[in-house]
């Protein structure tokens, strides 16, 4: 076997390990609304609706993943809609709506924001003082600074989960106002172990009322693409004015999809735990939608 056919072979393997992790990941995001349709093909679907609990219209986004994907070939796709209605102008749209968010956003290519993963660090032990550093200095540039006679929120805080000496927990607080945001991250900053984590991410959501729509961010501290996914989270649950935080402690040993898991599973239990939501079977057999907003609930 010549050299470049033993090259190509290492490379479809890598992208078949790549793509089987992304896939554990999507499922684990996605859960109901992620379908295989045929494994041995690669062919995927994941159903896209405008609400959850009683959807009016559904997308279905229909994907192929070439046996070079991601390395050299991007995945193959089409969109099915299930509604009756011309929807070409709305897709061309959103996608326009999309680019010029992300042409305006400010944690976009060349902010100089250098992220790094939990593949790419391997002695955490060796630093135990750089991440109250970059825990302290990276809050500031989102918000202005919060004045001291802003309200400090009521921070709760969850059942931790331990996978292969990897530690989850969760934090929530409710919040209205960005300056709110920034007094919780800093409340938090401040105890040690949390400072300590590996990782902090965090997503929030705000409903504007005045305006009827949201501000929402995430940031991933770090773990690449953790963030987005635990703010999809959010969205997908229907909850506003909340701020939710998952610190990970790292064990030494890589976990692979499965931290995005255990990020997003953390995070519900502790918005299930705090009125935000209901599960999915209590959803289900109320037939209901689920709650938008925290709910009276004695302390």
């Amino acid at each position: 076997m010549d050299s470049s056919s033993s090259s190509s072979e290492e490379n479809n393997d890598a992208d078949l390990q790549s793509q089987i992790e992304e896939i554990e990941a999507l499922s684990s995001i996605y859960g109901e609304e992620w379908c295989v349709i045929d494994e041995a093909s690669r062919v995927f679907c994941i159903r896209i609706s405008d609400d959850t609990q009683k959807p009016t219209w559904t997308v279905c986004l229909q994907i192929i993943l070439p046996p070079d994907y991601p390395s050299s070939a991007p995945p193959i796709y089409q969109i099915k809609e299930n509604t009756g209605e011309n929807i070409l102008y709305l897709w061309v749209e959103k996608i326009r709506e999309f680019l010029a968010e992300k042409s305006h956003s400010t944690e976009g290519p060349g902010t100089g924001k250098t992220m790094t993963t939990e593949e790419e660090e391997h002695d955490y032990d060796d630093l135990p003082d750089y991440s109250v550093v970059k825990l302290a200095n990276q809050a500031a540039p989102l918000f202005s600074h919060a004045p001291d006679d802003e309200e400090l929120p009521l921070i709760k805080h969850g059942e931790t989960i331990t996978d292969r000496r990897s530690t989850f927990q969760p934090h929530l607080a409710p919040v209205v106002t960005p300056k709110q945001i920034q007094r919780v991250l800093n409340n938090l900053y401040e105890n040690k172990k949390i400072a300590s984590a590996t990782h902090n991410i965090y997503a929030y959501r705000i409903y504007l009322e005045d305006k009827e729509s949201f501000l929402q961010d995430c940031e991933d501290d770090g773990e690449t693409a953790a963030g987005g996914r635990l703010l999809h989270l959010l969205q997908i649950l229907d909850v506003r004015n909340v701020l939710v935080v998952v610190s990970r402690w790292y064990g030494g040993i890589l976990l692979g999809p499965d931290r995005f898991k255990h990020i997003n599973n953390c995070a519900r239990n502790i918005l299930i735990q705090e009125g935000y939501t209901d599960t999915s079977e209590e959803t289900s057999k109320a037939g209901g939608k689920n709650k938008r907003s925290k709910g009276k609930k004695a302390k």
